[in-house]
């Protein structure tokens, strides 16, 4: 190369004796001799310092879950009684001829009393003039029970009877069943104090005679009982009480019982004791 400059220069264009090679290094990235250098990747810090956050919340993550109770496993086995225990005042545990009796003072207590009363006021009792006055005496105020005993045995007369089968002293023929039950479905509190309540009660009720001689087969009813209650004597008692029918549903598909089922099935299926 030239010996002017080393590297060919003085615009001679000669080929010098020196023996030296020129070597040209890319030192940017528009250098036409080589590879553009790689300028430091910023993007891979930023990769780290996330990685690093994420396994920070994830080991706190594991921590706080480390001290919690493992969820229990799922099971086909049915609840506990426990798991479906009615809530509110419990029922009473009481009772004076056949009459439940110690309901709360308050507006659950009202619609326990009322719905309690529906039922016993709707059984073959009442068909029968003693237990039948007793009944009153036990559900109905003084003043009511004393009002209401000469209407009601008017009403439950001897002609009264023999239409739905009974004999003058409510008493079914040998091998039939007089059925009469009343099955709430539902309370309604109308009006609520201290001393008086207004508590609807949604029912439906079965009645009529279940025997093969019978001409008054067993049937359903749908009717809306309304008691109007005091609260008298430490309990509540009934001053009024009227009916409606329905709301009734359309009626199901379900096969008519004969009338031998439906004698044990009202011999062995019990009543019960209601509580709101």
């Amino acid at each position: 190369m030239s010996n002017d400059d080393q590297y060919g220069g003085g615009g001679h264009g000669e080929v010098g004796g020196t023996g030296q090679t020129r070597t040209r290094l890319p030192d940017s990235p528009t250098d036409s001799y080589g590879t553009p250098r790689r300028a430091p990747r910023a993007s891979r810090g930023l990769i780290t310092v996330v990685g690093v956050v994420v396994l920070l919340i994830a080991a706190i993550a594991f921590a706080n879950r480390s001290g919690d109770t493992p969820d229990a496993p799922t099971s086909d086995k049915a609840p506990n009684a426990s798991s479906t225990s009615p809530t509110g005042t419990s029922p009473v545990t009481t009772k004076t001829a056949g009459i439940p009796k110690g309901f709360a003072h308050d507006e659950q207590g009202a619609q326990s009393a009322a719905a309690n009363y529906a039922v016993v006021l709707g059984s073959d009792a009442m068909f029968k003039k003693d237990s039948r006055h007793a009944l009153v005496d036990g559900i109905y105020t003084p003043s009511a029970a004393a009002a209401m005993k000469g209407p009601q045995d008017d009403a439950y007369s001897a002609a009264f009877l023999a239409r739905l089968g009974l004999d003058a002293n409510g008493v079914a023929p040998q091998g039939s069943t007089f059925v009469t039950r009343t099955v709430p479905i539902g309370t309604r509190v109308e009006s609520f104090s201290p001393t008086g309540a207004k508590v609807a009660v949604w029912y439906t009720g079965l009645i009529g005679m279940s025997g093969e001689k019978s001409t008054d087969p067993v049937r359903t009813t749908w009717k809306t009982w309304v008691f109007e209650l005091s609260w008298a004597g430490e309990d509540w008692k009934v001053v009024d009480d009227t009916q409606q029918d329905g709301p009734a549903p359309v009626p199901g598909d379900v096969p008519v019982a004969t009338s031998d089922d439906m004698s044990k099935a009202i011999k062995e299926f019990g009543g019960f004791t209601y509580a709101r």
